[in-house]
């Protein structure tokens, strides 16, 4: 998860966006979120759904669509109180990943990033390279995507 979020940002440090303070610097669009109200006013001409990759400006970093377009799974255990733990002992195992408010369930969560084109401003923000998502193992959706990544050569 920290790892997707350095990369998402591209270098800058303190934004709200991934490319800054504006969600729409001098009106272009940076991502494929929602346009209008969530969830019946959807301005785009051709409706809701993913972009082809690569439609809108790479990052500091030259990676593309690291916000919107589809949710990405992390290998990340998702647990809601991680920001306030050492990074060390962080949900390290799948049984810390269950929701406490529904223990009958029993299916482990794992931390999604980016946001989708699903995402709008009126209804939620996790477009923000912050923001992290909850999301059962066995779920697919046509908003949730993952990423292949490699190490960087040093």
């Amino acid at each position: 998860e920290a790892e997707w979020e350095c990369a998402a940002r591209g270098g800058i440090e303190k934004g709200t966006y991934a490319w800054g303070n504006e969600m729409a610097p001098g009106g272009k669009r940076m991502a494929n979120i929602w346009m209008g109200e969530f969830p019946h006013g959807d301005r785009r001409p051709k409706g809701h759904r993913t972009t082809r990759v690569g439609s809108f400006p790479c990052n500091g970093y030259g990676l593309v669509d690291m916000i919107g377009n589809v949710w990405e799974w992390t290998s990340d255990w998702y647990r809601t109180d991680c920001h306030t733990r050492p990074a060390s002992s962080c949900c390290l195992a799948p049984d810390d990943s269950y929701d406490p408010e529904q223990p009958h369930i029993r299916i482990p969560r794992r931390v999604l990033k980016g946001g989708s084109f699903l995402c709008a401003p009126n209804y939620c923000a996790r477009y923000r390279p912050a923001a992290r998502q909850a999301q059962m193992v066995d779920t697919a959706s046509v908003h949730i995507g993952f990423r292949c990544a490699v190490d960087a050569d040093s």
